[in-house]
């Protein structure tokens, strides 16, 4: 009687087991349906819809890639709505660990994280002898005024230091949507004058070799650095030498340029995602994106102005194929209300009068040809050409937008990294 007792309660716990563990795997179900919902399929038709063009680097990688950053934005979006973290600390984190990690610092190199003016700042110096001062480079990160980091582009840094004997400040800036324009720029612009101010006493760095740059929305801001900075000169520092602007996002005015219609749905960076990236950082109004993309956001008579510096025709012939002419169409004022200090050249430094052009210091610019900001740095180097200004062109033709901070990357690498960095290593070399 015993043992039949004691089998019974075997067979329940048995029972009991089996019932909880089928329950588990039903949660589990479900769970991974739920994730394959609403992370899986928006990636799936995101994979669908964007466009890796003939000759573009390692389109399979790069066609991962985009899908990563894409459900990273999907997960941090989920997490952000169940209340568990903000979206934005999500995706950040999650680039940091992609891009930023740590590595070995090379013994030829300093590598110190301070802070200028209340901002932080990380200092590369190479601590090989050198009979004369070292010239400087301030960087500017790129991400849309909103992502990227010190950390992300460490191994940008160190390149450009190591191999151009450069002492490099990387800025890590304020950034969108806690803090919109100027915040970025004033930031630039504290730690470029304190670095100036104290680069012969501090790091052995003659400040009249102090170029300015960066990628992407860090270009931009490296731009707009130097046109506030021509117009604001006290004598008391020197200008910068150079800037250097690596596929930069110059203008808010125009986003049916040849290489927007070509590469609108080119990774990383769509066409839609740039005018997103440019509200953010001028005041986070995104209801008007649409009239954007569509032109309706500029009045008539600013166009007419407008239209001598982004004018198709001033690229050369290769770059205007297969685009068509936008339609003309009324504006929408209450879009140009929401964007009109985003047409100010200290936002759309390709917009500033010639007579500020033409005290910008030589410049070098890099573009790619699968890039939708593709033409705002020809055009941008066209007219500092017609300005009479110094310039150094390099063109990517396998390069899509962001192939920089790839560099060093292990297996996100890709070859034209390598070929961009060593560009901007040679120009800054003959500083």
């Amino acid at each position: 009687m015993y043992f039949e007792h004691l089998l019974l309660c075997m067979q329940h716990i048995e029972a009991t087991m089996y019932t909880g563990i089928a329950i588990l795997l039903i949660v589990f179900a479900a769970f991974f349906a739920v994730f394959c919902l609403l992370v899986v399929v928006p990636v799936y038709f995101e994979l669908r819809k964007l466009n890796t063009p003939p000759g573009i680097a390692s389109p399979g990688k790069l066609r991962m890639i985009h899908c990563v950053y894409v459900g990273i934005s999907i997960v941090g979006q989920i997490l952000g709505r169940l209340g568990l973290c903000h979206q934005m600390d999500f995706i950040r984190w999650c680039r940091c660990r992609i891009m930023g990690r740590k590595r070995p610092v090379p013994s030829s190199l300093r590598i110190k994280d301070l802070t200028f003016s209340g901002v932080p700042v990380r200092v590369y110096e190479p601590t090989a002898a050198s009979g004369e001062k070292k010239r400087g480079l301030v960087f500017f990160h790129g991400g849309g005024w909103m992502f990227g980091s010190i950390d992300e582009y460490d191994e940008v840094c160190q390149y450009i230091s190591l191999e151009s004997d450069t002492t490099v400040v990387s800025v890590g800036y304020r950034l969108a949507p806690e803090h919109r324009y100027p915040a970025q720029l004033d930031d630039c612009e504290v730690v470029t004058r304190h670095f100036l101010s104290i680069a012969a006493t501090d790091f052995g760095v003659d400040p009249r070799r102090v170029a300015v740059g960066g990628d992407s929305a860090g270009a931009n801001l490296a731009a707009a650095l130097c046109q506030r900075l021509s117009k604001t000169q006290d004598g008391h520092l020197p200008s910068p030498c150079a800037q250097v602007l690596i596929y930069p996002a110059l203008q808010m005015a125009d986003f049916h340029l040849p290489s927007y219609q070509q590469n609108h749905s080119v990774p990383i960076l769509f066409r839609d995602r740039t005018v997103f990236f440019f509200l953010h950082y001028l005041n986070g109004n995104t209801s008007v994106s649409q009239q954007i993309l569509e032109g309706r956001h500029v009045p008539v008579e600013l166009k007419l102005r407008y239209k001598k510096w982004l004018d198709p025709d001033n690229l050369p012939p290769q770059f205007r194929k297969g685009a068509s002419p936008q339609v003309t169409t009324s504006h929408d004022a209450d879009a140009y209300h929401v964007i009109k200090q985003g047409l100010d050249p200290e936002i759309s430094p390709l917009l500033a009068e010639n007579d500020v052009l033409r005290l910008a210091p030589p410049t070098f610019v890099l573009t790619c040809e699968f890039d939708v900001l593709r033409d705002d740095g020809i055009l941008f180097l066209k007219r500092l050409r017609d300005a009479g200004v110094e310039v150094t062109w390099e063109h990517l033709f396998d390069g899509f937008h962001g192939i920089i901070s790839f560099f060093n990357q292990g297996w996100l690498t890709f070859q034209s990294s390598r070929k961009g960095m060593d560009s901007i290593v040679r120009y800054v070399k003959t500083l």
